[in-house]
């Protein structure tokens, strides 16, 4: 973790530079951000472009920290063009997510690359299930596989509950998106993670069970 290769600065860079710029200038953040009402009447481009954008400085050190940390599993083990079709294909995920759970709110708005960033994350611990995890408020390391599992489910109390003024859809979206895109580009991970594939998918398909079963 940690390895900061050119493609991880060059996407640092762009998302550090357009959210400054969204910063001092409301007229563009409202231009560029997710929201349902203008995507639906054709701003497509608002389903990528919000994810370069963040809502306060502390907002983009976040994910970006999270994406220096993680961001060079994806490379060192895949490559990095994989991972910048893992992060945009995550981002769009996170999108789609919400503008599907959000679609009758056309004033429904969110900005910031979590989407995106969650997709990396959960590429890594698809990699790599048997790292251990640590965060400053729970210090004992955690197995990445459980991490994984237990965090979409959180994003799913978060999404049925709407817990805080965050985008626990775009996140699960982008989970999905990391997950679902590493599958595809690393077919090998079905004969040497079976079981890990197994457990990380279940999350995932109790969110579409809860919403089929209108719980969501």
């Amino acid at each position: 973790m940690g390895n900061l290769h050119i493609v991880t600065i060059v996407i640092i860079a762009a998302n550090v530079m357009i959210s400054y710029k969204g910063f001092g200038d409301y007229g563009f953040f409202d231009k560029y951000k997710f929201q349902v009402g203008p995507i639906k009447r054709g701003e497509q481009v608002r389903l990528f472009s919000s994810g370069f954008l963040h809502a306060d400085m502390q907002h983009l050190l976040m994910n970006m920290l999270t994406l220096y940390f993680f961001a060079g599993v994806v490379i060192q083990l895949l490559s990095p063009l994989y991972f910048v079709i893992i992060y945009l294909g995550s981002l769009l995920l996170g999108s789609l997510l919400s503008l599907y759970f959000h679609k009758n709110e056309y004033h429904y708005s969110a900005v910031g690359a979590s989407g995106a960033v969650t997709g990396i994350l959960y590429s890594a611990i698809l990699l790599r299930p048997e790292m251990d995890l640590a965060f400053i408020f729970i210090p004992i390391p955690i197995p990445a596989y459980i991490f994984g599992i237990g965090y979409l489910l959180y994003s799913i109390y978060g999404m049925k509950n709407k817990i805080g003024n965050i985008g626990h859809d775009a996140h699960f979206g982008g989970a999905i998106g990391g997950f679902i895109i590493t599958l595809v580009l690393s077919p090998w991970l079905f004969k040497t993670n079976l079981l890990m594939i197994g457990l990380l998918v279940l999350p995932i398909v109790l969110l579409f069970v809860l919403k089929k079963a209108g719980k969501m």
